[in-house]
C-alpha cells in the first residue's frame, strides 16, 4: 500500500475501522465506509473492546484500547451438576485389588516372554557368529592347503627341471672331456 493511498484511508475511514482493518489487513473483505458510518470516539463499545479517547494534539491523536475479560453469564456451576462420590463397599475393593494383581501378573508373564525371545534371539545370533566363524577357519584352511600343495608341486617342478639340466650339463661336459681326450690322443 503507498503512503497516499494510506493518507487516503485515514481520511475517509473512523480510527476504529481503521484498527480493524489494520488487524485483518484483507482488503476483498474490507469494504468501503462512508461519512455517516463514523462512529463517536470519545467513548464507544464494539463487541469485546472499548476504545477511549485520550486526548487530541496537533501531532496526533492519542486512544486506549480496553479489551472486556470473557463473561461467564449462564454457565453452571460445577459443584451442582457433579454427583456426589459414594464411598465403595469392601467387595468393590476386592474386585479392584483382584483385577490389579492380575494385569501385573500378566505384566510380568509379557515382560518373562519378552525376555525369553531376546535371550532365545542372542543365542541364534552367537550360534550364527559361530557357524560363519568355524566356516571361515574351514574355508582359509582349504585354501591355504591348497596354495601350500601348489607351491609344493611347482617347488618340486622346479626342482626336477634344475636336476634335468645339471644332469644334461654333466653329459654334454662328459662328452666334451671325452672329445678332448680323444683329439689329444689323435694328436700323438
Amino acid at each position: 500500500m503507498t503512503l497516499a493511498a494510506y493518507r487516503d484511508k485515514v481520511k475517509e475511514l473512523p480510527l476504529v475501522s481503521l484498527l480493524c482493518s489494520c488487524i485483518n489487513s484483507n482488503p476483498a473483505e474490507n469494504p468501503t465506509y462512508k461519512a455517516e458510518d463514523a462512529v463517536d470516539l470519545n467513548w464507544c463499545v464494539i463487541k469485546d473492546m472499548e476504545v477511549i479517547e485520550l486526548n487530541k494534539r496537533a501531532s496526533g491523536q492519542a486512544f486506549e484500547v480496553i479489551l472486556k475479560p470473557p463473561s461467564f453469564d449462564g454457565v453452571p456451576e460445577l459443584n451442582t451438576s457433579m454427583p456426589q462420590r459414594k464411598d465403595p463397599s469392601l467387595e468393590e475393593i476386592q474386585k479392584k485389588l483382584e483385577a490389579a494383581e492380575e494385569r501385573r501378573k500378566f505384566q510380568e508373564a509379557e515382560m518373562l516372554k519378552h525376555l525369553a525371545e531376546k535371550r532365545e534371539h542372542e543365542r541364534e545370533v552367537i550360534q550364527k557368529a559361530f557357524e560363519e566363524n568355524t566356516n571361515f577357519i574351514k574355508n582359509a584352511k582349504e585354501k591355504l592347503e591348497q596354495k601350500m600343495e601348489a607351491i609344493k608341486e611347482n617347488r618340486e617342478a622346479l626342482l626336477a627341471a634344475m636336476l634335468e639340466r645339471l644332469q644334461e650339463k654333466d653329459k654334454h661336459a662328459e662328452e666334451v672331456r671325452k672329445n678332448k681326450e680323444l683329439k689329444e690322443e689323435a694328436c700323438r
